[in-house]
């Protein structure tokens, strides 16, 4: 016994001599207290993070509404006016065929796919517009026009 206990001091420090094959494992105070704990950061963080995922996509929006705006700029350089409401955001991947016809039209057209919106909705083009040359806007998570906070629409001219 004594050769076993010298034996520990000999490889760094003093260590309390356990019969083997007996591990030590987690108490249920302390299997709780770490339950405890993890509760309490859940009910800070997780209300914090779960929020921002309906501003992302309000963000998203409105970065894709950009683009659209890029194209459409793109368009009335080339051809002197915005695509009409029955043309639609269409005449930005092909040349419309209705008057007024374009008469510049890029080959390529000015994009290559009009996105949806963050919520699976169309993006909403009318020209001429109530607010500007055009309105374009995504009518937000609601789907529908109109709606205050967050089912307010995100639009062009704001």
């Amino acid at each position: 016994m004594n050769y076993i206990f010298a034996e520990v001091i000999h490889a760094g420090g003093v260590h309390m001599n356990r019969p083997s094959g007996r591990k030590r494992g987690f108490t249920l105070v302390e299997i709780l207290v770490v339950v405890v704990i993890l509760g309490l950061l859940a009910t800070l963080v997780v209300p914090r993070v779960v929020g921002r995922g309906e501003e992302a996509k309000r963000t998203a929006a409105l970065v894709q509404i950009r683009e659209i705006e890029q194209a459409l700029d793109l368009f009335k350089l080339d051809n002197g006016f915005y695509p009409t409401t029955e043309q639609g955001l269409d005449a930005l991947m092909e040349k419309p065929s209705i008057s007024p016809e374009p008469r510049r039209y890029r080959e390529d057209g000015y994009m290559k796919k009009i996105p949806q919106d963050p919520w699976g909705g169309e993006y909403i083009y009318r020209s001429p517009g109530d607010h500007d040359e055009y309105d374009l806007f995504s009518p937000g998570p609601d789907g529908e026009e109109g709606g205050e906070g967050k089912n307010a629409d995100i639009v062009s001219w704001e």
